[in-house]
């Protein structure tokens, strides 16, 4: 039976994601409602943040709970349990664009610059990377996102063909918060290097945004260096021959990147290059920034400070291990049900991040929320039982 705990839950989701902002998002949409409905738009915008915070529990159950914890926090009166029917026509109805652009509106990179776990050298640490999720098995979703081994190419032999369709996530990471600050949404088959384009619209001047090898292409190097935002890519091992413009006193040079259909070498763009090894005869690495100046940004502390990429790999594993639940496959059996219910697990992972860098906070010694549990803030957010409604503390 929905109780205490399923208060404090949709207190938490409440919170981040007020009332007044959900209408926004839905009015934004085109989704208000011109007459009273069993399935509000709003509920059913909480119900299916409901799912992704209650993962795997069936859909009924998870309306109860959500309910009942929206009856005690004040945002709904009587109501009586649809059918589980009507809860699949009322996600219909509302699509996933409400989604998107709740998220749009309320997510933000949340580390302050007196959070020095969060930056170097005053710039916000920011990572790109993308995974792969998997999806009801339904002719829809197949031919919208497609699957690993589903679409040999003409006079290729086929890949072992996937179990089950696939969605790609490309993400834009906090690196020092754990927070998925934008993404892109796409079907398998679409390179993380297209989608990522579209996450330079999150990218700000004071970011430095790292990234691994698939990356450092220039087209995808001008729309990103657009933003203002400053780059630390490692670059594929013989991809360029990087010759040096001029040598660098740190060991690092720079060098020009051209484009592979700029033959004439006309439309080149200046970066910094750097070589590492981590081990004698290991192996070595290649990295690529658009911070030049070797004084302020020394090359040994450029090589030691990638490593923070893999932040971005421990999200992926919070979001998709532990909150959607390993092995665990998306439910929705049409296009639209998948992408709102992706958004829907990114928004509450926003939100338990929220809370973990609350509680981070109200230490004594404002420590680095990587020293919290994702694991144990999901389950708090799902089973705690003795909070007032409304109410979910930073030191629970």
């Amino acid at each position: 039976m929905p109780g205490a705990r399923d208060v404090v839950s949709v207190g938490l989701l409440a919170r981040v994601y007020p009332a007044a902002e959900i209408e926004r998002a839905i009015a934004a949409c085109g989704r208000s409602e011109q007459r009273s409905r069993l399935l509000p738009a709003r509920l059913v915008l909480y119900f299916v943040l409901g799912l992704a915070l209650f993962s795997p529990d069936p859909y009924l159950e998870v309306m109860r709970k959500m309910t009942f914890g929206l009856r005690q926090v004040g945002l709904m009166g009587a109501w009586r349990e649809p059918a589980k029917s009507s809860i699949f026509l009322a996600r219909r109805r509302l699509g996933w664009e409400p989604f998107r652009e709740l998220f749009a509106g309320s997510v933000v990179p949340l580390a302050e610059p007196s959070d020095t776990w969060a930056f170097w050298r005053g710039l916000r640490l920011m990572a790109v990377d993308g995974t792969c999720v998997d999806i009801a098995d339904t002719p829809a979703n197949d031919e919208a996102f497609g699957r690993h081994g589903g679409r040999p190419k003409p006079g290729k032999r086929p890949y072992k063909r996937a179990a089950f369709p696939q969605a790609r996530i490309v993400g834009l990471v906090e690196c020092g918060t754990h927070v998925i600050v934008d993404a892109a949404i796409t079907e398998y088959s679409t390179h993380e290097t297209t989608a990522a384009k579209d996450l330079a619209r999150s990218m700000r001047p004071g970011m430095l945004v790292l990234a691994d090898r698939g990356y450092p292409g220039v087209g995808l190097w001008r729309v990103w260096s657009a933003s203002g935002a400053q780059l630390l890519m490692r670059l594929a091992t013989k991809r360029h021959s990087l010759a040096p413009d001029q040598l660098l006193p740190d060991g690092s040079w720079l060098t020009t990147l051209y484009g592979y259909t700029d033959r004439r070498h006309e439309h080149g763009i200046q970066v910094r290059a750097l070589r590492y090894q981590l081990e004698p005869d290991g192996e070595e690495y290649t990295l690529l920034t658009t911070l030049t100046d070797h004084e302020r940004y020394p090359g040994n502390e450029l090589a030691a400070l990638y490593t923070e990429r893999w932040e971005i790999e421990t999200t992926f594993k919070e979001l998709k291990a532990q909150q959607i639940g390993a092995g665990e496959v998306l439910a929705s059996k049409t296009p639209d049900g998948v992408h709102q219910q992706l958004w829907g697990h990114l928004l509450v992972h926003y939100a338990l991040r929220v809370h973990m860098l609350e509680a981070a906070r109200a230490n004594s010694e404002n420590i680095d929320p990587d020293r919290l549990s994702f694991m144990t803030c999901l389950r708090v957010a799902r089973r705690i039982t003795m909070m007032p409604p409304a109410a979910f503390p930073p030191s629970a």
